[in-house]
């Protein structure tokens, strides 16, 4: 899946990798039972709900790109689950999303996946919300990991912390 950035990129939001579906239709969080798009939506943060699974229609990708919202992951190699990557590629992701976030400079940086976030950045005791630690200057915030695999998140809880990283970027 490429990197879907626009200029000027009020939010850059960060998966791990993509999925097999992702990457078959060059979409980020394409798969059905991935609860991005449901809390994206729901957060405020888009006027409708995207359907990804088909890939992304010209309709979302401009209304992505005029709201200013981008998407990149941390390490380009699909895999079933974010589990099947190693901690150097993970470091590797870290010091490629460095570059893309100096080249870019969004608003923010919204990070999805704590425990990839620690291990690429090497932040250990890294907790949800916003961090003390800039990426190029731009401000880190680390939110729950939206797969279906996670089952510590819901639609609610994952909007409510989308919604306090846009508002930081007005």
């Amino acid at each position: 899946m490429h990197d879907r950035i626009p200029d000027p990129c009020r939010l850059l939001i960060v998966g791990i990798n993509p999925g097999a579906l992702s990457e078959e239709v060059d979409a980020p969080f394409a798969h059905p039972g991935n609860r991005f798009w449901p809390a994206l939506e729901k957060a405020g943060i888009t006027p409708y709900r995207v359907n990804a699974s088909g890939g992304l229609s010209e309709q979302d990708a401009v209304m992505l790109a005029e709201r200013g919202i981008g998407f990149t992951n941390l390490v380009a190699r699909m895999t079933p689950k974010a589990s099947d990557l190693t901690k150097d590629e993970l470091i590797e992701g870290g010091e490629r999303l460095k570059r893309v976030v100096d080249k870019h400079r969004p608003g923010a940086v919204m990070f999805a996946g704590v425990g990839a976030y620690r291990d690429a950045f090497g932040r250990r005791k890294a907790q949800r919300g916003l961090q003390s630690e800039t990426i190029a200057g731009a401000p880190v915030w680390v939110v729950g990991n939206p797969s279906g695999l996670n089952a510590h998140e819901t639609v609610d809880s994952l909007a409510a912390s989308y919604r306090e990283v846009w508002a930081s970027t007005e």
